[in-house]
């Protein structure tokens, strides 16, 4: 027991060293690129610094099995160079019982990242993209889904036009039982409109068998009411803007989207991206046990045996290998190429089922 929770303290301080490493690294080189971005605007090192510690959370948790083979890496060495391997397997040990802790406490690590990390993400990647539209812009555009439909928003800090609909086409481009109202900074509601559907064209949305109330201009809106066959109404929107709008599921915590799911299949959305996505999630403390095992299976061996260099080598491009192969499954997971659970589960478990099956060849003979 004590030699297993050594290695677990071992292994927690090779990752605590690697992550302080990285989140140096990449806070330093996303402030270079906030101020690349944030060029020519009226912002200053303040809003810089702010966009970037919003937006390093984010980066940090897509490279978390990156760092996870680093941090392995780092402790199979540091045994290596001491012996302490070469010890324990004298003493009897086999090589799987010396991964068991890290493997353990990568597990734990990975569950706690999802449980805790990733809510944190999402909450700080949606400021980050509020924030940098407002720096760039000074506009705003959001789309949210309820269980009474869509709710779309669109203008700059002086107006404001809400949009409701209770049903959608598949990109957000086609509304039906659909609701416009406008509102001023300084006098709240000025016009409101209803009508039974509005396409978003180039530049404008284009309503039909609209009911239209000027609320600013009139003491009595009803009175003065207008109905129209066809009305248009400018907007800055694209069917990409709202796509991202709904289609960042990174910006959604894991314990609201499975909710979100639904929500989005009731509106009449496809929500495919964001069931991959959940899958991805979940695979991840498997993806961490598999990046310690990858580690450990060009590393578990005495430093003296030479050729420490080329291990380190291999394991790392092991290492990247299924950390790009694990996205592109993902990509064709979201394109409906292959079943959902096939891109999100299959790389991490056929990874750890190779390197089991050469841990137990070294082992074995």
């Amino acid at each position: 027991m004590k030699l297993h929770l050594y290695f677990a303290t071992r292994f927690l301080k090779s990752f605590g060293s690697v992550f302080g490493i990285f989140t140096i690294i990449l806070f330093l080189l996303n402030m270079m690129d906030q101020i690349s971005v944030l060029s020519g605007t009226e912002t200053g090192l303040r809003e810089v610094l702010i966009l970037t510690a919003l937006n390093a959370p984010s980066l940090l948790y897509r490279i978390f099995p990156l760092v996870m083979v680093i941090a392995s890496l780092v402790m199979f060495l540091n045994l290596s160079r001491t012996s302490e391997l070469v010890v324990v397997r004298a003493a009897g040990r086999s090589a799987i019982k010396a991964t068991m802790s890290p493997i353990v406490t990568g597990f734990l690590v990975g569950c706690l990242s999802l449980a805790i990390l990733n809510p944190i993400v999402a909450s700080t990647l949606r400021a980050y993209e509020t924030r940098l539209n407002i720096y760039k812009d000074g506009a705003v555009s959001t789309l949210s889904i309820s269980d009474e439909g869509l709710w779309l928003r669109q203008g700059n800090r002086t107006e404001q036009v809400v949009i409701h609909a209770k049903h959608a086409n598949l990109d957000g481009t086609r509304l039906n039982d659909v609701a416009f109202m406008t509102f001023d900074q300084s006098e709240g509601i000025t016009r409101r409109i209803t009508a039974a559907s509005a396409e978003l064209t180039d530049g404008a949305w284009t309503i039909t068998s609209a009911k239209d109330w000027d609320i600013a201009a009139s003491n009595n809106p009803e009175k003065t009411a207008a109905f129209h066959d066809e009305l248009t109404i400018p907007s800055d929107l694209t069917a990409d803007q709202i796509r991202d709008s709904f289609g960042t599921p990174s910006a959604i915590a894991i314990w609201d989207l499975p909710a979100f799911i639904k929500q989005m299949d009731d509106a009449g959305f496809s929500a495919r991206s964001h069931r991959v996505w959940l899958n991805m999630e979940l695979s991840l403390p498997v993806m961490m046990v598999a990046m310690i095992l990858i580690a450990a299976v060009f590393t578990m061996r005495h430093s003296r045996a030479g050729q420490t260099g080329q291990m380190v080598l291999y394991a790392l491009m092991c290492g990247f290998g299924l950390y790009f192969i694990r996205n592109f499954a993902q990509i064709l997971g979201e394109k409906g190429q292959i079943p959902i659970e096939i891109a999100a589960w299959s790389p991490p478990f056929a990874a750890i089922l190779l390197a089991l099956a050469y841990l137990l060849h070294l082992e074995d003979g």
